[in-house]
């Protein structure tokens, strides 16, 4: 049975967040991870009434994208991925095995490849890194609602 929204956005009736949770291993993780985020977002808008912008549909499927990636390139054995729905954002959440934070570089535009890290940093919301007992969580938000301003991360210049 799936949870019932009520007006508090992004609750269930029983009060738990809109959640979803995959552990993904493999070769196939990447795509697995963006067809999960589709069908949590389509779930969101369809199952539970609460509006999503095609932007935020296609900018969640791009950072789950390019996170899972770093965690299959940087990081052995499988990885998590969360996803939430917090005040009128998805908030995706990537766990893997390395410790090792990741160091965002400076913007290059002759660099080839290596661009993830500042994709995600530039479309989120928020952005968090931190280590964990084992391994480390990757954060960031996705707006639903597409910002009138129309600022891609719904924030503030």
């Amino acid at each position: 049975m799936r949870p019932v929204v009520h007006e508090n956005e992004g609750q269930s009736l029983a009060g738990r967040p809109l959640r979803s949770a995959a552990a993904l291993e493999g070769g196939k993780r990447i795509g697995e991870a963006r067809d999960a985020t589709r069908r949590f977002m389509t779930e969101v808008q369809a199952v539970h009434g609460i509006p999503v912008s095609e932007r935020a549909m296609g900018l969640a499927e791009l950072v789950v994208s390019e996170l899972v990636t770093n965690a299959h390139k940087y990081a052995p054995g499988p990885c998590l991925l969360d996803l939430q729905l917090i005040g009128g954002a998805v908030e995706i959440s990537v766990w893997d095995s390395n410790p090792a934070l990741p160091v965002p570089q400076e913007a290059d535009p002759n660099r080839i490849g290596k661009h993830g890290l500042e994709i995600v940093m530039a479309v989120g919301r928020s952005f968090e890194v931190r280590r964990e007992p084992i391994g480390k969580r990757v954060k960031t938000a996705i707006v639903l609602a597409d910002d009138p301003g129309g600022h891609p991360a719904g924030r503030l210049i």
